[in-house]
């Protein structure tokens, strides 16, 4: 396990690469193509009950790890799978001790910052994972970090950088989480509710997809 304050600035962007591989992001949702024009709007209308079945059953399976304090590396392997194939291959080189260790420093923390920047330091984690991570753990106070999510919200200009919808830094992240958790305040509901409602939200409306793979040659 690596020093968590340099790993997550210096790794952000070759783990993006790893998860999106040989594609490029295509897909840019524009504000005059969504039918609402606030995410308040928005979640009047598409708040969904639904959750993603894999999704459910990771949530039912690791309902201990919180109240243990720290993951075990079977488990956040099987994380790593739900949220990043691509990427799950690297955490099978983080150490039983170095899940242990880091993960517990996450979940015992009270600062958002250490939280992210511990899960950061696994091998294999950048934020899409890390956040994903604190969702299975606690999905009343987290969501996952997404290209649909996150190219969802700059439509309705609720953000304004990453129009690509990768290379997350620390900051996207927390920005990212607190405007879930004024939604899910407001609306009496789990953060994970409200960002699993945008995700099935920007899937239907898509046009296209998310990655093209670029031609070769």
């Amino acid at each position: 396990m690596r020093t968590a304050e340099v790993v997550c600035s210096s790794r952000n962007a070759r783990i993006a690469q790893t998860e999106v591989k040989d594609a490029d992001t295509r897909l840019q949702l524009r504000a005059r193509d969504m039918k609402y024009k606030s995410l308040k709007a928005l979640l009047a209308h598409e708040l969904t009950e639904d959750e993603d079945p894999k999704a459910k059953k990771l949530f039912q399976l690791l309902r201990s790890a919180r109240r243990k304090g720290y993951l075990t590396r079977k488990e956040l392997i099987a994380i790593c799978k739900w949220k990043s194939p691509r990427s799950a291959g690297r955490c099978l080189e983080n150490s039983s001790a170095d899940v242990r260790a880091a993960t517990r420093r996450s979940f015992t923390s009270h600062s958002e910052r250490v939280r992210f920047e511990a899960l950061c330091s696994l091998h294999g984690v950048g934020p899409p994972v890390a956040s994903a991570i604190l969702t299975v753990v606690d999905p009343k106070r987290y969501g996952v970090i997404d290209i649909r999510v996150w190219q969802l919200l700059l439509a309705l200009s609720s953000v304004r950088t990453r129009p690509s919808g990768m290379g997350f830094t620390f900051a996207n992240w927390y920005q990212y989480l607190m405007i879930l958790r004024h939604h899910a305040k407001r609306l009496q509901v789990p953060v994970r509710r409200v960002e699993y409602s945008l995700f099935c939200y920007h899937r239907k409306i898509q046009q296209g997809t998310l990655y093209q793979k670029r031609a070769v040659g």
